[in-house]
């Protein structure tokens, strides 16, 4: 009896914790700081929730001010999920989605545009990062 319990206890410990965030459009985020893309002087913050060990996938809480920046996924692809607030992204070749509370937004690695946030956005994302090579 003594063993398997021990053995229980040890499998347990190698199991890693989850991450989680009861009311991810609410947590509290670091403060806002210049968003490096952004044309109107945007400010941005984020919360990593979690990464992988290899550090190639990261999930998190991303924010940001209402007004316009450009962006490229280079290297990653990252799918977001929108919280709160409103955006319109425009795609390099001129395609327009229209981003509110419960849209969802897969940009593969590659993906170049720019995006105008009319109210401030609050997004989960998960990147995948592309090893170097792959």
């Amino acid at each position: 009896m003594e063993t398997a319990g021990a053995t229980a206890t040890a499998t347990t410990a190698l199991v890693p914790a989850v991450a989680f965030l009861a009311d991810a459009a609410s947590a509290d985020l670091p403060p806002a700081t210049p968003k490096p893309t952004s044309t109107t002087g945007q400010r941005e913050t984020t919360r990593t929730l979690w990464q992988s060990p290899d550090g190639l996938v990261e999930v998190g809480v991303w924010e940001c001010d209402p007004g316009h920046f450009t962006a490229t996924r280079e290297g990653y692809d990252e799918v977001c999920q929108v919280l709160t607030g409103s955006a319109t992204v425009r795609t390099e070749g001129g395609e327009d989605v229209e981003l509110r509370p419960g849209a969802t937004l897969a940009m593969p690695a590659g993906w170049r545009g720019t995006w105008q946030v009319h109210e401030t956005l609050r997004k989960v994302y998960v990147v995948r990062t592309h090893e170097a090579g792959a």
